[in-house]
């Protein structure tokens, strides 16, 4: 049995049923604290798929971390930049509108959600670390123009390297 800390315990609990199938597991929760029973590697991606929920993924999203070639990474927007106006890089990362975390998401075929200071990413193992790239590049001060045009040519890069050009 496995325990973890919900913030978002409402998600959970109105989508246990769908939660409990689509993982092979029991859910229980005592407040916030979510217990699961289960086989090991279902109780792992269980946690998994509770974390991403807690960082403000939706029940669907969350749910593609049981594809075992898609992964789920934390950045601590804290550890990666040294400046204190924690309010301005998360600004930063989201940009007007939202526009900056929508082209991000585009560029590399991950799915991005910012709760306070960490960004969870949910993405294909192949695609993930430029995601991590362009949000710690974001979070470090550079330009959105420039983390653009980065991950366009990694993208023309991984196609081309798909199509059996080097």
């Amino acid at each position: 049995m496995q325990e973890t800390y919900v913030e978002a315990i409402g998600k959970v609990i109105s989508s246990k049923k769908k939660l409990e199938s689509e993982l092979k597991v029991k859910i229980t929760n005592k407040g916030k604290n979510v217990f699961i029973s289960g086989k090991a590697e279902d109780e792992f991606i269980a946690l998994k798929v509770m974390e991403a929920i807690d960082l403000g993924f939706s029940i669907e999203r969350a749910l593609l971390l049981k594809n075992p070639d898609i992964l789920l990474q934390i950045i601590n927007i804290k550890n990666v930049t040294k400046k204190h106006n924690l309010e301005a890089i998360r600004a930063r990362i989201i940009g007007t509108r939202g526009k900056t975390l929508k082209t991000v998401n585009n560029l590399t075929n991950c799915l991005i959600s910012l709760k306070d200071n960490q960004v969870g990413v949910i993405g294909d193992f192949e695609y993930i670390a430029d995601a991590i790239q362009a949000m710690t590049s974001l979070a470090k001060g550079s330009k959105q123009s420039h983390v653009y045009a980065r991950l366009e040519r990694e993208k023309k890069k991984k196609r081309l390297m798909d199509k059996g050009i080097e």
